[in-house]
């Protein structure tokens, strides 16, 4: 039994007939369904930013003797 050859294999070289033309389709469709989410992604998510204040404060402690009794 011997091992397999990389020339015995039919796509060693280069791509030729139908597996070319199924790449070349891949390429083609991923490239069109991209340029549709972006175009969509830019015509309608709006560009409205509501502004928001992330920044850290000091909390207020509660002092000793101010606290809520019951």
């Amino acid at each position: 039994m011997s091992e397999p050859r990389l020339q015995d294999m039919g796509d060693y070289n280069t791509l030729q007939g139908e597996k070319k033309r199924i790449v070349w389709a891949v390429i083609i469709a991923g490239l069109i369904i991209g340029s549709i989410y972006l175009a969509a992604r830019t015509y309608f998510v709006p560009d409205d930013v509501i502004p928001t204040n992330d920044s850290i404060t000091k909390v207020p402690s509660v002092q000793k003797g101010m606290g809520v009794t019951r």
